[in-house]
């Protein structure tokens, strides 16, 4: 159905798609920010959207932007740009059943809500010179550049469907056990809240316009789903081929009407991406490349045959990098076996109890090092599968539900057969298949003719025959070329058995048909994977493995490794930003006051549905200097080091290493990973001895990472396992420009509960004098180490650095060894180089360090006690060193052990750690709570709500550190009367208020005072004393000024304890001061241009910053003036009173504040206080 997308930009820009009688208006609400022009200030985008009836709305004020089939939903790009998706072109591809369609995307189409820029004309009459931009566009300018071509690119690509008369994200076995009798009357094809979000990929786009639907009464829901205008879609393939009638499969069966193959293709949306992006499982126990495909097969009048079979990369935690060697891509398992299990089993128990049992086959090579590797753990966490030992423990295997098979398609297809020896896997699972049997429903003939489309379903549920069991879930290492062979080979072998169960037979045309759906299926899978089309797709197509075929496989082969290299990062991050994964990436908002209201609630009630954990964090760090023998000591003293000490056990462990091979000229360019796991195991045995001892939790080995010889390795207590996810590793070379691996960081993040933690470990540059360039290597890191979907090193809750950073002390030898001896760590600490970096803001800013207490690290003669006595005669320095971000950290030690087989020491750090816990289910049920209550009351007046100036900011001020003040801003100095606000406050006199015309300077001799006394009764006459004036000489927007109090602020005597301020404040006159002119003849320099910046204030609409209590602080001053402009703010009454601010003295320039020679912060200000 065609659906009109209109469009008009006064008074406010509105898009309004109508079809079928219904309009759908969205119009994007401006922020406060984006009308002041602050754009820089991050504010969520919003919306305003209406469904009604198109009669409603005056279309003829409206221009046509174009035509389409309907919307994928909402969505903010660059610049807080938000664009509607609507679908433009596309093409009926597949008939499952009769009144079941499937639609490819051919098309798409973006409108931006909040600018005009991209329109495309379709008005004639508008486009008179073929301009085909939008009514911005002038014609010596360039047309802005779209920021949603990428996106526009992905889903025009051939690879999205939808359907609008079913649930495409369903087999047919799953949507027809879904409908129920309450929807019999209901006239939509299916119900969206039934939809598989595990396979629907428009979700984060249209998840707005669904909480629109779900707002909506039921009656208006149903005119929303009838009119079409919200499109889901699914990524994959989907085909039918025609069966003629010519060719029967059932003797039997003669309606003289053609049959229809189907083949439907699912991919997963939980772990999408490209082939070396996305790999393995996740925390959730999601795969990559994870597809659902579907063979369906129809005969008319009512015979329908599905089978389902899954495929998904090996269910462990590993990673490839991409390379330009084909087939020599390194495979790296990130996670130990222990750190394992957890997500293997969630992975599998929702295949078992979505598909009923499991048969997993493997088709990895036993003779390829890295695909043995993975085989072999496979295997391992199989056999510890709780689905592998049943109910029974001693049942017989073939009663599990999960059950594997390892066929080496490589080995077994070696020989002179070729591709055709892989057809005999079927004598190993043949009796599998036959288990798991299949779906099927068969109807009477003639009952389907002339059902409505609610009855038909019911009708088809009613006819189930035959359910499928059981699930095939095959993999090879991408998942594509050997899978889709046996997959292909499987289907067929479930389709013969249903023949020959109801004695059909088939031609060789209609195997020829099936093959040819599974060779595209394949082809699309791999296109979208891969870049290119699936190797072996020509044997799948024909049965034979000609000579033609082999050079394609060939140049796919070449076109994939430019691809993954090349194309596949930038495609990784437009998959992430249709998905809503890019870090900070927000859904568009709906407008809606009560949900603003829940949400607000919601922020002070935190308390209810969040709770917090106390864990503690250990982390070391060792130079090593390539002596591996070192692993066989006792390394208790580093690992355990304070541990008495401390009641609690650490929850997770951090142990960095450096040099842990010895950095010659052909280690730098690799990395050999067998020296890091015989420090791995040398850890783990080391503290799960600790942890035997005294009857606690063992620890995993969570991840690992290297560098050549920076390596970082992280341990976990097993208990904690489920609390954490999102672990990802990352890596960065700074060494020879950044091509070496002698010099750099490893870094590894997660997500304990609801807190990030990253942990870092780096290696900087050497030498005395090159300090410079080590602050080049950690602003190297910092900026350009990133996770997944770029996500940078900022940003986490709590962030440790831990390494050896080869930061020097500069002093020289003759003076170091002397003070070491001395035991004068001061005198070292404020010439060590690290320590006046930080201060001086070079490096490692925002970061803290604990009080150094242990001698330098380095450099130590191998064995001993005395620092380097060889000819270098290199000076200690405390090379090693421990930093630490997050204000929800709290440093418990900071030590160095005495483990002498290095030139290094190793150092040590414990910390407490406040882990957030959101409970949220609770907090859903709150929300759903609160939000019945809202519903019921009355929306508030816009007129009473507090603007942003006059909201209290007490609660959004923190410590950044326990034991430290929160930080100052211009609204608020710790060192003022515990955190007040910056402002001295000072009471009206009796009956007085604020003279809003006096000058803005208080310290100022210009006339005028700043009180105004104020007569009962009318409130129109004001007055500096109690007696009549004439009010005539008085224009009626002016006042008479009340005496000033300059004398009194600038005074330097005492003030008289036994009156108070106030009282003193009151000067009174003999004379009437005469009325202040609004436009004096003549100003100073100073009172002009405090007047200018009164003027510029006004006409800046009040953009400026404010203070918490509504009174504006960012007005500029005259140069060498001592005050800020005086707050001014809109009386209410003539009975209204304020306090009037005076401004301090501005804070000492940091050159005051810090000794940058001794490296100390000393004072070099005195509180503001009056002088006595």
């Amino acid at each position: 159905m065609a659906v009109r997308v209109l469009c008009k930009d006064a008074p406010d820009r509105t898009v309004v798609l109508v079809a079928n009688g219904y309009a759908l208006t969205i119009r994007y609400q401006f922020s406060r920010e984006e009308i002041a022009g602050n754009i820089e200030i991050l504010s969520y985008p919003t919306c305003v959207v209406e469904f009604s009836s198109a009669d409603s709305i005056p279309l003829a004020e409206y221009r046509t932007l174009g035509t389409g089939l309907g919307t994928l939903g909402l969505i903010a790009l660059a610049n807080s740009e938000v664009f509607i998706c609507i679908v433009s072109q596309a093409t009926a591809v597949a008939n499952v059943r009769p009144g079941e369609t499937v639609q490819r995307i051919d098309g798409v189409e973006f409108y931006c809500l909040n600018r005009p820029d991209y329109d495309l004309v379709q008005d004639p009459d508008l486009d008179t010179h073929n301009h085909y931009r939008g009514i911005s566009y002038q014609g010596n300018e360039s047309p802005a550049e779209n920021p949603s071509l990428t996106l526009r690119k992905l889903l025009s690509d051939g690879s999205f469907y939808y359907s609008s008369d079913f649930n495409l994200t369903e087999r047919i076995q799953d949507r027809l056990a879904d409908f129920t009798f309450d929807r019999i009357d209901d006239p939509v094809a299916y119900d969206v809240e039934r939809l598989d979000e595990d396979f629907l990929w428009n979700s984060f786009l249209i998840k707005p316009l669904l909480q629109l639907r779900n707002g909506l009464s039921v009656k208006d829901r149903q005119k929303l789903d009838s009119s079409q205008l919200l499109i889901l879609v699914i990524r994959g393939f989907a085909q039918s081929l025609t069966i003629p009638a010519s060719s029967p499969l059932f003797s039997d069966i003669d309606s003289h009407l053609p049959s229809s193959l189907t083949v439907i293709s699912r991919l997963s949306s939980r772990r999408a991406g490209t082939r070396f992006n996305a790999r393995g499982i996740n925390d959730d126990g999601n795969v990559a490349n994870f597809v659902e495909t579907e063979t369906i097969l129809w005969i008319p009048p009512a015979l329908c045959f599905s089978y389902t079979q899954i495929r998904g990369s090996v269910p462990i935690f590993w990673e490839q990098e991409a390379g330009y060697i084909p087939g020599q891509q390194k495979i790296t398992i990130s996670r130990s076996t222990g750190a394992t299990q957890l997500a293997f089993d969630k992975h599998f128990e929702a295949l078992a109890e979505k598909y009923g049992a499991v048969h997993a086959i493997n088709l990895l090579a036993k003779a390829k090092s890295g695909e043995a590797e993975l085989s072999e753990r496979y295997i391992y966490h199989v056999r510890g599968s709780p689905l592998r030992q049943g109910r029974d423990l001693k049942a017989a295997p073939e009663h599990d539900i999960l059950k594997i098979t390892e066929y080496d398609f490589h080995a077994e297809t070696k020989g002179p057969a070729g591709y055709e020896a892989a057809s005999l896997i079927q004598n190993v699972i043949g009796d599998s298949v036959e288990g798991f049997a299949y779906f099927l429903s068969e109807a009477p003939l003639g009952h389907e003719n002339n059902l409505s489309a609610s009855e038909l379903r019911l009708f088809r549920q009613r006819n189930i025959i035959l359910q499928q069991e059981g699930i095939f879930r095959t993999n090879c290492l991408d998942c594509l070329d050997r899978t889709n062979l046996i997959q292909t080979m499987i289907s067929r072998m479930a389709i013969e058995m249903f023949l020959e169960q109801r004695n059909g037979r088939a031609s060789q045309d209609f195997w020829m048909k099936h093959s040819t759906l599974w060779a595209d299926s394949g082809d699309m899978l791999s296109r979208i994977y891969a870049g290119t089309g699936a190797l072996k797709s020509s044997f799948t197509r024909h049965g034979t493995m000609s000579v033609a075929g082999s050079f394609a496989d060939i140049r796919k082969s070449a076109t994939r490794l430019f691809v993954n290299n090349f194309t596949d990062p930038g495609k990784q991050v437009t998959i992430d930003t249709l998905l809503g994964l890019l870090p900070n990436q927000e859904l568009v908002y709906l407008f809606d006051p009560i949900k603003d209201a829940v949400n607000s609630e919601l922020a002070r009630r935190t308390k209810e549905f969040t709770s917090s954990e106390k864990i503690n964090i250990w982390v070391g760090t060792f130079n090593i200097n390539g002596r591996s023998e070192g692993a066989i000591e006792d390394l208790g003293p580093w690992l355990h080091g304070s541990l008495d000490n401390i009641s609690r056990e650490p929850t997770i462990v951090g142990v960095g290493f450096q040099e842990i091979v010895e950095l010659s000229p052909q280690q730098i360019m690799s990395t050999d990973p067998s020296t890091r796991k015989i420090w791995e195991s040398a850890v783990i045995t080391s503290l799960n001895d600790r942890a035997r001892k005294r009857g606690t939790t063992e620890y995993v080995l969570l991840r690992s990472g290297q560098l050549v010889g920076a390596a970082l390795l992280l341990f976990v207590k097993k208990d904690v396992i489920k609390k954490i996810k999102n672990v990802e590793g990352s890596l960065k070379k700074t060494g020879l420009s950044g091509m070496g691996g002698n010099k750099g960081a490893c870094a590894i993040r997660l997500d304990y509960n609801n807190t990030s933690i990253c942990f870092i470990t780096a290696h900087l540059a050497a030498g005395f004098s090159n300090y410079e360039e080590r602050n080049r290597d950690y602003h190297t890191i910092a900026q350009g180490l990133r996770f997944q979907r770029n996500r940078p090193i900022v940003g986490h809750d709590a962030t440790i650095w831990f390494g050896d950073f080869n930061y020097r002390i500069g002093l020289s030898n003759e003076r170091v060894r002397p003070l070491i001896e001395k035991g004068d760590l001061e005198t070292l600490y404020q010439n060590d180089q690290l320590n006046l970096q930080m201060v001086a803001g070079l490096a490692f800013q925002f970061y803290m360090e604990g009080p150094v207490t242990f001698p330098p690290t380095y450099r130590y003669d191998n064995g001993t006690d005395e620092y380097d006595t060889s000819e270098k005669q290199r000076i200690p320095a405390w090379c090693d060193r421990v930093l630490w971000r997050g204000r929800i950290l709290r440093q418990l030690a900071y030590n160095t052990a005495p483990l002498k087989f290095s030139d290094h020491r190793p150092v040590y750090a414990i910390f407490e750690c406040d882990i957030s816990i959101i409970d949220e289910k609770r907090k859903e049920e709150i929300s759903r709570q609160l939000y019945e209550e809202q519903k019921n009351m009355p929306l508030p007046d816009p007129t009473d709500t507090l603007s942003d100036d006059e909201v209290d900011e007490n609660e959004l001020i923190h410590s950044i550190s326990p034991g430290l003040p929160p930080p100052s801003s211009d609204k608020r100095k710790w060192w003022l009367d515990h955190g007040l606000p910056a402002r001295s406050t000072v009471t009206p006199p009796l009956g007085a208020v604020s003279n809003v015309q006096r000058g803005a300077n208080p310290f100022s001799t210009s006339p005028g005072s700043d009180w105004i006394y104020v007569k009962k009764g009318d409130g129109s006459s004001y007055t500096s004393e109690p007696v009549d004036l004439d009010l005539g000489q008085i224009p009626s927007n002016s006042v008479a000024p009340f005496s000033s109090m300059t004398g009194v602020i600038g005074s330097s005597e005492p003030l008289d304890k036994s009156t108070s301020l106030p009282s003193q404040a009151i000067v009174t006159s003999k004379k009437t001061p005469p009325p202040i002119p609004r436009k004096p003849a003549k100003l100073s320099k100073h009172a002009s241009e405090d007047r200018l910046n009164i003027s510029s204030y006004k006409a800046d609409n009040h953009t400026g910053g404010h203070c918490a209590d509504g009174m504006d602080a960012n007005t500029s001053q005259p140069e060498g003036m001592a005050t800020s402009l005086s707050p001014r703010r809109t009386l209410k009454g003539a009975s209204a009173s304020l306090a009037p601010t005076v401004a301090k003295k501005p804070l000492p320039s940091a050159s005051e504040l810090m000794d940058l020679d001794a490296g100390t912060r000393i004072p070099s200000w005195e509180p503001l206080l009056p002088k006595k």
